[in-house]
């Protein structure tokens, strides 16, 4: 379904020490394939290049070389208006701040994209909402303030809006970061069951609670992949990660 090939992103600036125009690598020729139905988890200590990989791979960011092919289009050769248009309707995105608009009550802030990607009606979009809201337990908090609602209940509403235009695809930026366990909980099997469902879904986690639902689990290091990871359907997933992780 995406097919990241030899990607590379650089940043020019100033050299803090001499006036002189520097460039830093973020990304290093990274390559790897994410599949249909697919759960990848991205990890690697802070400033590996985690986020910008997200952003990158969903078309938020320009890469500096290579080329990024989603469904067979590659999101290289269009240009912003277009990508704005496929993320609308063909990505959901889901970050460690909800992102909500604070003069909306948590209802609208969900049916939002579906109105603007204006592919249905509106009484649909308000339908798939309310049945979103329902199956993430937060069925009757629609008309609060979402300063009103806790941390777990505001990142399921995320899911709900991320979910709203159906997408093919679920990106999701340290989602679990500002949660407790029991919320991380929550959340978590909520994504396990999309992704069983054959939602694909590719995240950036710090957490290996996170990384361990996960099918792929991909490590990087100063911007480069230092390791990739398959991991097995058997009962000693959350060992096979950790001894991974002290390895790779």
């Amino acid at each position: 379904m995406i097919k990241v090939e030899q990607i590379s992103k650089s940043v020019k600036g100033n050299s803090p020490v001499a006036n002189v125009a520097i460039e830093t690598s973020i990304l290093k020729e990274i390559s790897f394939e994410i599949d249909r139905g697919d759960f990848v988890a991205v990890m690697g200590p802070s400033g590996s290049g985690k986020s910008t990989l997200l952003y990158s791979v969903s078309g938020m960011d320009q890469i500096t070389a290579g080329r990024i092919v989603f469904d067979g289009v590659n999101l290289t050769e269009m240009n912003e208006e277009s990508l704005a248009e496929l993320r609308l309707n063909k990505m959901g995105f889901v970050f460690q701040n909800a992102q909500m608009l604070k003069n909306l009550s948590l209802f609208d802030n969900l049916i939002l994209p579906g109105l603007v990607a204006k592919k249905e009606k509106p009484q649909v979009i308000r339908n798939r909402a309310q049945d979103l809201m329902k199956r993430m337990d937060i069925d009757g908090l629609g008309g609060r303030d979402i300063r009103e609602v806790s941390g777990g209940q505001l990142q399921r509403a995320s899911i709900c809006r991320a979910m709203i235009n159906n997408p093919e695809v679920l990106f999701l930026d340290e989602p679990t970061g500002a949660l407790n366990s029991a919320a991380t909980d929550q959340v978590l099997n909520i994504l396990a069951a999309l992704n069983d469902e054959g939602m694909t879904i590719m995240t950036v986690t710090h957490d290996p609670r996170v990384a361990v639902r996960a099918k792929k689990v991909i490590y990087l290091r100063d911007g480069e992949i230092a390791g990739e990871k398959e991991l097995s359907t058997g009962p000693n997933r959350e060992q096979e990660l950790d001894d991974w992780l002290k390895c790779v």
